[in-house]
C-alpha cells in the first residue's frame, strides 16, 4: 500500500460558487502513477466543501437555492457578531456539506457514475484561491 499526497489550486468567486474539479483530480491520479485504490479530495479551510453532483445547469441553480433556503446568507449568525466578517452562513454551510469526498479508482480511472462529477463549493462571501488536497491510497 502506498500513499501519495498531491494538490492543485482553484480560483473561485465565492458566494456558493460551484466548480467542477473532476479533471483536476483525474490529472493528479495520472501524476500519482497509481493504478488501483482510493483518492480523498479535501478542501482545507472552514468555508468550502467537496461533494459530487451532476454538473448540469438546473442543478447548478437548484443546489445554491436549496442552501439559501436552509442556511440563508442574510440570517443572523453569532460568528458574525464575534468576527464581523459577514460569513457566518459560509461556515455553517461548509460544516453541513463536509470538507472531503472519497472516490475509488481502478486501472487509473475514477469510478464515478456516468453523470457524476466532483465539485468544490466555495461558500465564502468573497473570491478565494483554494488549495485542494488529493491524497491517493493504493498501488
Amino acid at each position: 500500500m502506498e500513499v501519495k499526497t498531491l494538490s492543485f489550486q482553484v480560483n473561485s468567486k465565492g458566494h456558493t460558487d460551484i466548480i467542477d474539479i473532476t479533471e483536476n483530480v483525474k490529472s493528479r491520479l495520472n501524476e500519482s502513477g497509481m493504478r488501483n485504490g482510493n483518492v480523498l479530495i479535501f478542501a482545507p479551510g472552514s468555508t468550502a466543501g467537496i461533494t459530487t453532483i451532476e454538473n448540469e445547469p438546473g442543478l447548478m441553480r437548484d443546489y445554491p437555492d436549496f442552501l439559501e433556503r436552509i442556511i440563508p446568507s442574510s440570517g443572523k449568525y453569532h460568528h458574525d457578531e464575534t468576527w464581523h466578517d459577514g460569513n457566518g452562513y459560509a461556515h455553517v454551510r461548509a460544516s453541513l456539506q463536509g470538507a472531503s469526498f472519497t472516490v475509488p479508482f481502478a486501472e487509473r480511472k475514477l469510478l464515478l457514475g456516468t453523470w457524476q462529477q466532483i465539485i468544490l463549493i466555495d461558500f465564502d462571501n468573497r473570491p478565494r484561491t483554494r488549495n485542494i488536497i488529493a491524497q491517493f491510497i493504493g498501488e
